[in-house]
């Protein structure tokens, strides 16, 4: 029996909506015993998916890598947390908010591989690690190794510490087509000197989609003395991993990437013998030096997007993580290996599939990546992310699990004609 035999067979063609949670799991059940790899190529499991998510028709959406919406089940969850903490008002906000935001926090603790002492909910990336570079008790003379290809916001916290503190920022350059992990390695290496305090790498380069073998660059910085944090703002809900087998010592994330949690939510995790190490970015009521929720006082802020997580968690593991990631690596390899030969063509990106997943990065020689973004979108209705410094010259693709190839086809299309 062929897969669309089967998936007839199984009753998922015309389910409808994925309002529904019941819909998402029998179809799910219905594929238990599908190979990831054959599953990933499957179209009509993937146009069901699709159907649990309302799509702006105006354009193909090739910039998840900023915002990954909610699909349509989660989002009605959302609203209807949204009324219900606006029905009790301060009751709520004065009784059981807290205990939920920890309930919610051990959930996220448990996808991460970790324990809830380990780990807080925060808003975003920039809020969890810019608090450990701020919170760091910095002498004069200390250094920090990280890369030009990080985050914007947290080489902009390091300025920071070095303009007020006097700390040094050592900045290597990652290249975008590394021979083997070695090579990622010994650059980091040799930037750590015996004044070396910290060591910022990213899980996975937002501006590329290269993962970096951050596992050996802890070991690596470990042995020279060196705490390593860890930019997982796009690793998260996108690729397996568990944060302790990365044996970093801080580690923070967007759940509004991957996760598709409703804006405003991310993680920061830190390893427990740390979390005396980092004065709080805001001062908390909690004293104990070893209890990570002093590092947790942020404020009345959006609780119902908290509440939340439960329903995106419960969605990102009935869709499945191992189906997940491999549909996103195919969707990625579905388009950037047919144009990667193309002479006119520079990808960003390495072709190792092992070294990324959603996210890959196209230049076209000859075109500013600015100007390749405005012809993407006005002639051909692709948004996507122009990047145009830290040695990527190209416009960042990525594609959801929502994406069809149809709408890859179009993007490999403009880009041939383009050459």
């Amino acid at each position: 029996m062929d897969k669309r035999s089967f998936l007839k067979s199984a009753g998922l063609i015309g389910l409808g909506s994925m309002v529904e949670p019941g819909s998402l799991a029998r179809m799910i059940e219905a594929v238990a015993e599908v190979p990831c790899t054959e599953l990933a190529q499957n179209e009509d499991f993937w146009k069901q998916v699709r159907s649990g998510y309302i799509l702006n028709p105006e354009f193909i959406n090739l910039e998840n890598g900023y915002y990954c919406f909610l699909p349509k089940q989660t989002l009605e969850s959302f609203i209807k947390h949204v009324r219900e903490i606006n029905y009790q008002g301060s009751y709520y906000m004065r009784t059981i908010q807290f205990e939920n935001k920890k309930a919610m926090a051990a959930r996220l603790a448990a996808l991460a591989g970790c324990t809830a002492d380990d780990l807080i909910i925060t808003r975003n990336t920039t809020e969890s690690l810019d608090m450990i570079i701020g919170g760091i008790d910095w002498k004069p003379g200390d250094e920090a190794v990280m890369a030009e290809q990080d985050y914007p916001s947290m080489l902009n916290m390091f300025k920071q510490v070095a303009a007020r503190y006097g700390v040094v920022n050592r900045i290597i350059s990652v290249p975008n087509h590394p021979q083997s992990d070695e090579e990622i390695v010994e650059l980091y290496a040799k930037a750590i000197s015996e004044k070396t305090k910290l060591l910022m790498v990213c899980h996975m380069i937002n501006i590329t989609g290269q993962i970096l073998p951050v596992r050996k660059i802890c070991d690596m910085a470990h042995s020279k003395g060196v705490d390593v944090m860890v930019d997982g703002a796009h690793a998260f809900g996108h690729f397996r991993f568990t944060i302790p087998e990365l044996n970093c010592d801080y580690y923070g994330s967007s759940l509004h990437k991957w996760l598709s949690v409703p804006l405003g939510s991310g993680i920061l995790y830190v390893k427990k013998e740390n979390i005396r190490k980092v004065w709080p970015l805001i001062a908390s009521g909690v004293t104990e030096p070893d209890n990570i929720l002093r590092l947790n006082q942020i404020g009345t802020h959006p609780v119902h997007t908290d509440l939340t997580v439960a329903e995106a968690i419960d969605y990102y593991n009935m869709l499945g993580a191992e189906r997940k990631e491999t549909r996103l690596r195919y969707l990625q390899h579905y388009w950037s290996d047919r144009v990667r030969t193309m002479p006119h063509i520079i990808l960003n990106t390495p072709s190792d599939p092992a070294r990324s997943c959603a996210i890959a990065n196209v230049g076209v020689k000859g075109i500013r990546p600015g100007d390749l973004g405005d012809i993407l979108f006005k002639k051909h209705k692709i948004y996507c992310a122009p990047i145009d410094g830290a040695g990527v010259h190209g416009c960042r693709i990525t594609p959801n699990v929502y994406t069809t190839p149809e709408e890859l086809d179009v993007l490999v299309k403009a880009l041939a004609e383009l050459g």
